[in-house]
């Protein structure tokens, strides 16, 4: 006789999630970072990684940490069971196909988490069914039935996702959704798998299944999609408008292919816009910037500068007029603020698109404060410097200052100059020089 679990409700943040929850403003949310998003390609994290990421998804305030795919490799399992160990306050997860030994493999890898759960995956796509698994959909309805059923019989907590549910005959999914809750699923996971779907169709389809399969009061509904179009978090949150009141998501967004939801994306969306959506939470978004350079560094890949919430520039500001606006009041321009997220303050990138403003506002950063013909002068240097660069750092900033300050702010020591040679410093367009050298070499050796 298999052992079982007693599931009880854990309490997490204002909320606890438990099987089959109709609280109408709490969303739950369940991370598969460490398995769908470890899935993308090139990506790979082993058991050390995969722990101090879990970790900090429990920092982070996650209902639901999906550790793995623990039948796929001996490290993925030994990971799995060390993190259903150790974590406490967060259901810990992992993933199954419909199949016993599945299904053994992971409730042998789970069943010491506090708040264990089976998720069972199987194809509902006359695609998937046919082209895939070379099944009937009533030979697919049977197998998914017996293998809940089967888990259950492990663990309180089953859920079911049918894989491809975009794609599928929408009456074949109900009928999908209601044999599974009937067979003892406590969440039913609604998947877009490829990315296919259009916000109102992925809305149209949790609506359907909610209100039409018999029995889904029952269930908790739950939603996975992927970004091959660029639409996971706006299907997600169409799914939360049709009354699904889970989230599949990933840190920084990675996943198969294009990746997934991005959690970061979808808790801010639900903390900014919480007025207007009537929905909230438990996750403390202020470890979400430690969250994603965590995954960044473990995972050997970085995140784009302009992804948002988490990107270099996604509190980074270079139009003159937008930095004049935030400079004046962030609400100008700045719509959540930087430290919700984990950061310490927005960034002012000084560029040839940069006002006087903002060169002031950077100066005055450093502790250098120019008025009358000085910042005149400054400010024209500036100008010139920054036709040359991306960017003018700190240290141009306090030689273009310098020169400025001398006397006449052209000359030093009766030697010409032109405005930027002090303190020692090296002239800055010596520096520009040197660096268009270097490029034109790598130029050369690349190109001939």
């Amino acid at each position: 006789m298999k052992e079982k679990t007693q599931g009880s409700p854990r309490t997490h943040g204002a909320a606890s999630e438990f099987v089959g929850s109709k609280s109408p403003d709490r969303v739950f949310i369940f991370d598969t970072t460490l398995r769908d998003g470890e899935q993308s390609p090139g990506f790979h994290l082993d058991a050390n990684s995969k722990l101090r990421i879990a970790r900090q998804l429990e920092k982070l305030g996650v209902d639901v940490i999906e550790a793995g795919f623990p039948i796929s490799s001996p490290g993925d399992f030994e990971s799995c069971r060390r993190i259903a160990r150790e974590i406490r306050g967060a259901t810990v997860t992992a993933l199954a196909r419909a199949v016993k030994d599945d299904i053994d493999a992971v409730w042998a890898a789970i069943k010491e988490a506090e708040t264990p759960q089976i998720h069972i995956v199987l194809s509902v796509s006359d695609v998937h069914i046919e082209r895939k698994l070379g099944m009937t959909r009533e030979q697919v309805l049977k197998q998914g039935a017996e293998m809940v059923a089967y888990a259950r019989s492990l663990c309180d907590r089953v859920q079911y996702s049918p894989e491809d549910a975009g794609r599928a005959d929408p009456d074949y999914l109900v009928e999908t959704v209601e044999t599974m809750i009937a067979a003892g699923a406590t969440v039913i996971n609604i998947p877009d798998t490829t990315g296919y779907c259009l916000p109102y169709e992925f809305g149209e389809i949790v609506r359907r299944s909610i209100e039409q399969a018999r029995g889904s009061e029952n269930a908790m509904f739950s939603v996975h999609c992927h970004n091959d179009l660029g639409l996971a978090v706006a299907n997600t949150l169409a799914a939360l408008a049709a009354g699904a009141r889970r989230v599949e998501c990933t840190i920084n967004g990675i996943g198969e292919r294009a990746g997934n939801t991005s959690l970061e994306e979808i808790v801010m969306l639900l903390n900014v816009r919480q007025a207007k959506l009537g929905l909230e939470c438990g996750v403390d978004t202020k470890e979400i910037t430690r969250a994603s350079r965590l995954v960044a560094e473990l995972t050997g890949n970085s995140v784009q500068p302009n992804k948002a919430v988490v990107g270099a520039n996604a509190f980074a500001h270079a139009s003159g007029i937008h930095q004049d606006g935030v400079l004046k009041d962030r609400l100008n321009y700045e719509i959540m603020k930087p430290e919700d997220v984990g950061l310490t303050d927005s960034r002012i990138v000084l560029t040839a698109r940069s006002g006087r403003h903002a060169f002031h506002h950077r100066l005055g950063r450093l502790g250098i404060t120019l008025a009358g013909e000085k910042a005149d002068v400054a400010w024209q240097r500036f100008l010139q410097v920054a036709d040359t660069k991306k960017e003018v750092t700190d240290e141009d900033l306090r030689k273009i200052a310098a020169a400025a300050s001398e006397p006449n702010g052209e000359k030093t020591n009766g030697s010409e100059t032109n405005g930027h040679e002090t303190n020692g410093h090296p002239p800055v367009t010596d520096q520009l020089h040197d660096h268009n050298h270097v490029a034109d070499t790598l130029r050369h050796l690349i190109f001939g």
